[in-house]
């Protein structure tokens, strides 16, 4: 038997690696079943290379699909739970890192070996050839030997597209990955210490498989409540932390995105950004009963992570005050108490004010240092007052923008 032939064979024998709709593989196997169908290895091959060739090397490209691969392996492996898959399973993924390392060490001379027309031959011999390279750690050499290494690498990273994002949207009721986040550190973050202990205490918790609760961030724009947010999942990402940012629109999905995310043995903060409802809002009922009061609010795996301007979360009219107030004091109670009981659900809330003058200069005088901004104190204090006059007034987010003005100008 060639060594083409015996390729075919390994591909179209994979029981837990199933690689044969992604595009690369589907032509791979075309070219490898198309080897005994006389001019058609022709066709099949310039095809093969045209797919591969702008994407990766042969054996990078199949280590990444083995990396990413959404399967009972590497879901458990996320979870650190290989221990309890049976050993047939097991025996599955070793025999499958063997067929596709021998796969992903296919060469144009193995299929030139293969074809015995020697007029195909030939041809065959003018078509460009395809790069072999290396394949990604671990999987550097003697794949079926990295089982132990490829389920730490899953318990660090993920699975299947957990493993390639770390950040989605939900968008037309599915997962849709950010490809590009803010790279935003905790340590990027001046002032605000100790709100930032409470967020990274109550994560740190939920990444560990403790106790943990929904978290309300509110106060006033610009003082790095999203930020926050956005260095937490940086700081946590390769823990197994993943978020999902969802519109305010979609805060009624909030069942369906948690049902989704179920069996995941992996953690989601579901990220909802300035978060606020009218009175009449059919989605304030929605979340009340997904931070607390339905079923799919037990799920282990979701935490709720909310910022907001406002520490009620309800935007109120004049029309909503004169009704309140022409009610009698009960009514009016048990409107104020309605309103209380979503914040109340949330059960760490954290107020992130507008900071003193001394404050602002704080972080201004702490980002130019880390920006390498080379001017006095003083200078830097006279100028990030001149700046916030005139670009919004006093806040984190006033500073960053102006030391990015003053980065940019030494550029």
């Amino acid at each position: 038997m060639n060594k083409a032939t015996q390729l075919r064979y390994n591909m179209e024998s994979l029981c837990i690696y199933q690689f044969k709709t992604d595009p690369v593989m589907h032509s791979l196997l075309h070219l490898l079943r198309s080897i005994e169908d006389g001019e058609a290895v022709l066709e099949a091959q310039s095809a093969f290379f045209s797919t591969l060739a702008p994407r990766d090397t042969l054996r990078r490209y199949i280590s990444k699909l083995i990396l990413t691969d959404d399967n009972v392996f590497s879901k458990a492996a996320a979870g650190d739970a290989t221990d309890r898959l049976h050993p047939a399973i097991l025996d599955g993924v070793k025999s499958d890192l063997a067929k596709l390392e021998a796969i992903a060490d296919l060469t144009p001379e193995d299929i030139l070996h293969a074809v015995e027309n020697k007029d195909l031959r030939e041809v065959l011999g003018t078509l460009p050839r395809w790069e072999n390279g290396e394949a990604l750690p671990p999987l550097s050499q003697n794949w079926a030997e990295q089982t132990e290494a490829l389920a730490s690498f899953h318990k660090r990273n993920g699975y299947g597209l957990f493993a390639s994002y770390a950040a989605f949207e939900w968008r037309d009721h599915a997962l849709s990955p950010i490809s590009a986040t803010d790279p935003i550190q905790l340590s990027d973050l001046k002032n605000y210490e100790l709100q930032r202990s409470q967020v990274v205490d109550n994560t740190e918790s939920f990444v560990c498989g403790l106790p943990a609760n929904n978290v309300l961030l509110y106060g006033d724009r610009g003082t790095g409540k999203s930020s926050t947010i956005h260095a937490i999942l940086n700081a946590y990402k390769e823990q197994g932390l993943r978020m999902i940012e969802i519109p305010k629109s979609a805060v009624e999905e909030l069942s369906l995105i948690r049902e989704y995310l179920a069996d995941s043995p992996m953690k989601f903060i579901i990220y909802i950004d300035d978060l606020s409802f009218d009175s009449q809002d059919n989605a304030f009922t929605e979340l009340k009963a997904a931070l607390e009061g339905g079923l799919s609010a037990c799920q282990p795996n979701t935490l709720i992570y909310a910022t907001s301007n406002r520490r009620h979360l309800i935007r109120e009219t004049w029309t909503d005050r004169t009704d309140l107030e022409n009610n009698n004091g009960m009514h009016k109670s048990d409107t104020m108490q309605e309103k209380l009981s979503l914040v109340n659900r949330f059960g760490v809330t954290i107020n992130y004010s507008k900071p003193s003058q001394k404050e602002y200069f704080q972080i201004v005088v702490g980002l130019a240092e880390k920006n390498g901004i080379h001017m006095t104190e003083e200078e830097l204090c006279a100028e990030a007052n001149k700046w916030e006059l005139s670009h919004g007034g006093i806040s984190g987010r006033t500073a960053q923008q102006f030391i990015n003005y003053l980065a940019g100008k030494q550029e």
